[in-house]
């Protein structure tokens, strides 16, 4: 094999997004260096220009998501945040819940949490060979007695992305309500929540939408508010005068000083998106994502998971080789091709059951992002051919 290189290439955009746009690392160091204030707070000169930059990363979300108005837009600290807020602040003892085995643990755990503990009754779709939740299984599952129905947009271990439509039919056609994780999605793909039948939506800010860790959004309809309890209660900047907790959006979900440089960043990073343009964005990755996959398909002892047509995926590509362990390849790369993947379960243990990866210690997953090329993806193909070819020969 090839000896250790010193070139960098970073194909674990699933798990966060790197790097960013040079905007984010410029907003994030202004507003350490410069303001440092408290998001409401303060009713100086620097609080208020902070305040304006807190709206115009709410405003930007808003529009990302076609959200009906930016106050529908709540700031949380990472996806599994929202997913938390949003699940634990809904179901009560007696709800049903029905969700796919395609779910992350922020997904799992609370619903976890909530059946052993809440009085919450989970159940769990299949998916078919292409890793699409089963329409039909999900058909007869969801019940007039379903309260929430909880589905990730792509799944963070095949990129195959669900049908968020279907399923909301099914859903409102019962009276349920849908609960979206977008965490693979959002950034990546088109995203319209006032055409998609999506009562709420939640997604993290350092993956596809390029900002800092610790970000991370949550839509809720029009309506929800009055269903979703708030899980953290305190001050909010708002309404400081009363010891009740406000009513209104979004401060009635962000009890605490916000993430300030955070948000700094993301608006920074939102910024760059509109710029290029989501359409073109999509593009990109699926371009990089077909090659990529393309070029795993002529490699012998490669196998591959999720759907197979192109427009049914997002740029998540999980494999495994025959006769080697995902953490052992995953080493090979990153050691001796500078190339970073991630190997394992990926947070999402019920799918490999699903897959039959879960005894092979799950799958290598290569994730591209916007500042993912051409090269990096030969280099990729190029390193796993060369292990691949390896292994035949031990």
């Amino acid at each position: 094999m090839t000896q250790p290189v010193s070139t960098r290439r970073y194909l674990d955009n699933a798990a966060t997004s790197w790097p960013k746009p040079d905007a984010v690392y410029a907003a994030v160091d202004a507003y350490q260096r410069e303001c440092g204030v408290a998001v409401g707070r303060g009713a100086t000169r620097i609080a208020t220009g902070l305040a304006i930059t807190v709206d115009r990363c709410r405003q930007r979300a808003a529009r990302l998501l076609g959200a009906e108005s930016a106050n529908r837009v709540v700031f949380t600290f990472n996806g599994t945040d929202g997913l938390n807020l949003a699940l634990n602040g809904l179901l009560q003892p007696g709800d049903r819940v029905v969700t796919s085995v395609a779910e992350h643990n922020s997904v799992l755990r609370p619903l976890w949490a909530q059946r052993e503990f809440g009085g919450v009754e989970v159940e769990y779709a299949p998916l078919d060979d292409q890793g699409l939740v089963n329409r039909d299984a999900l058909r007869e599952l969801v019940t007039p007695e379903t309260t929430l129905v909880v589905l990730t947009h792509a799944s963070n271990v095949t990129g195959t992305i669900q049908p968020i439509e279907d399923a909301g039919e099914i859903t409102h056609s019962v009276g349920a309500l849908l609960l979206v994780d977008a965490a693979q999605t959002a950034g990546h793909v088109p995203i319209d929540v006032s055409s998609l039948p999506v009562d709420i939506l939640a997604c993290s800010g350092h993956k596809g939408l390029l900002g800092p860790l610790g970000t991370g959004l949550l839509y809720l309809c029009p309506g929800m508010e009055e269903l979703v309890f708030p899980m953290r209660l305190g001050g909010t900047g708002s309404q400081s005068e009363t010891d009740e907790q406000p009513a209104t959006m979004p401060d009635r979900y962000e009890s605490g000083n916000h993430n300030a440089p955070g948000i700094a960043g993301l608006d920074a990073a939102l910024g760059w998106i509109e710029e290029q343009g989501i359409d073109a964005l999509h593009q990109q990755s699926g371009a990089l994502t077909d090659q990529l996959i393309e070029g795993l398909r002529t490699i012998d002892g490669v196998q591959m998971y999720g759907s197979s047509t192109p427009a049914e995926r997002v740029g998540v590509v999980s494999l495994n080789i025959d006769g080697i362990a995902p953490h052992e390849v995953a080493t090979i790369l990153d050691q001796n091709f500078g190339i970073e993947v991630r190997p394992g379960f990926h947070c999402a243990p019920l799918i490999h059951k699903s897959l039959g990866t879960d005894s092979l210690g799950g799958t290598v997953r290569m994730s591209v992002g916007p500042f993912n090329t051409a090269d990096d993806i030969e280099a990729a193909v190029s390193a796993i051919r060369e292990i691949a070819e390896a292994m035949r020969t031990v």
